[in-house]
């Protein structure tokens, strides 16, 4: 094949995957009690808008509890985290997770990192030390996830176990 002909192929259409914009909201609370001088948590997960630009912003400072809105979070689902997403709907109260961490240098600053839906993937985050927080996720969310679940988990068939032969009877040994 000739290099000319190669570009006069047709491109194959890249197939989207499912995808949702959001935005998280963490509060910071300042001397909770007397071993902690800052206390972060993830509050909620909100739709992306474009009012909201692309930094974070102060939302609320009152001198005790400081809110913050961090945007621009793109949730793509993928096939192979459908179990994670299966495991999520079905813990009885479906969630959000979310990575955040506080900078090294100055602990009154936190941010949020990352965000999923799967349940396997907070996991492995959990595995790793990181902070992770999570929050309800919405009815009509969870409705989108659970029918790209629907469409992309099949779960694990377990094969019947086959019994060792001495533990048959001798008449029944092939």
């Amino acid at each position: 094949m000739q290099p000319a002909e190669i570009d006069s192929q047709p491109a194959m259409p890249i197939a989207r995957r499912p995808e949702v914009s959001v935005a998280v909201v963490m509060e910071r609370e300042a001397n909770p009690n007397q071993w902690e001088a800052w206390r972060f948590k993830v509050t909620d997960v909100v739709a992306q808008e474009a009012a909201f630009g692309e930094q974070p912003r102060l939302l609320r400072d009152d001198g005790k509890r400081q809110t913050r809105l961090f945007p621009g979070f793109t949730l793509q689902l993928f096939a192979d985290e459908a179990e994670g997403y299966f495991l999520n709907l079905n813990s009885g109260a479906p969630v959000w997770f979310v990575v955040w961490r506080v900078d090294d240098e100055d602990p009154s600053l936190a941010w949020a990192e990352r965000v999923s839906l799967s349940y396997t993937e907070a996991g492995r985050w959990l595995d790793a030390q990181e902070r992770v927080d999570n929050v309800p996720l919405p009815a009509d969310l969870a409705d989108w996830l659970q029918a790209y679940v629907a469409q992309h988990y099949k779960p694990e068939v377990k094969k019947e176990r086959r019994r060792p032969q001495s533990f048959l009877p001798p008449e029944q040994r092939r």
